[in-house]
């Protein structure tokens, strides 16, 4: 914990973690969100509507670091590789 007493400085960094810290839990309730929401369209019209939504969404937090790059593509590979499977299947 800093020294917020004495270091200016530190209560700032103090207040910039913690709004840094809630827009990110914010944004990753969002992401799970939307992963559920790709993961749970049963059928291709609802899919297609869902799936650039997520990918948007996946692109911006790992623009941002929120998430890795390789976990954004994992995502995205397995929204995809559902959305495919609804397709052969009607």
């Amino acid at each position: 914990m800093p020294n917020t007493q004495v270091n200016k400085s530190a209560e700032k960094r103090v207040r910039q973690d913690r709004r840094k810290r809630e827009q990110n839990r914010l944004v990753r309730g969002y992401i799970r969100d939307m992963m559920r929401q790709a993961r749970s369209t049963e059928d291709e019209q609802s899919a297609k509507e869902a799936i650039p939504h997520a990918y948007s969404i996946l692109d911006k937090a790992a623009k941002k670091g929120l998430i890795p790059k390789k976990t954004c593509a994992r995502y995205k590979a397995r929204i995809a590789l559902r959305a495919n499977r609804l397709k052969v299947a009607e």
